[in-house]
């Protein structure tokens, strides 16, 4: 877990571990994390039978292309949005097969905040097979590091992984 946290490791591994068990494989639609929990995922040797796909779509442009978030979305919602997290989750899993997928879209700084979403505004959505959908949003420190508010909305994705 060199990305995140040496400590991680076991808890990542527990994760993969619980999808094997119950049969379900997962996807990641990332954007301010850059890839973190994707590559979290896959520090461990074997995650290639859980994890199918990850998806840095850093961009606008990225996440119409990669995902098919609608681009009127940015224009009403913004990038950093309940609905565009949504698109992106609903994105990840029909294009990747995946039982179980989570998106992320925020603002880790140390520009490009607003009255309205600060830096350390985050979104996250758990999209499954089942049609079940998940919204959470989290408001990390904005007085924080772009490091550490990319990692702990990389640990907050990691729990909504799970199973």
């Amino acid at each position: 877990m060199s990305s995140l946290h040496p400590s991680l490791t076991e808890k990542v591994e527990a994760l993969l571990d619980a999808h094997r068990k119950a049969g379900s494989r997962v996807a990641m639609a990332e954007s301010c994390t850059g890839g973190l929990v994707s590559a979290a995922l896959t520090d461990i040797a074997g995650s290639s039978d859980v994890f199918l796909a990850g998806y840095v779509t850093y961009s606008n442009e990225a996440k119409t292309r990669m995902l098919g978030v609608e681009p009127v979305l940015f224009e009403t919602d913004g990038a950093v949005s309940e609905k565009v997290a949504r698109a992106m989750a609903e994105g990840a899993l029909s294009r990747s097969g995946a039982d179980v997928a989570v998106s992320i879209t925020g603002i880790a700084g140390p520009g490009g905040g607003s009255m309205e979403k600060p830096v350390g505004t985050v979104w996250f959505v758990r999209a499954s097979s089942d049609g079940a959908v998940m919204a959470k949003l989290e408001n990390f420190d904005p007085a924080a590091s772009r490091d550490e508010i990319r990692r702990q909305a990389a640990l907050a994705a990691l729990e909504l992984l799970s199973p």
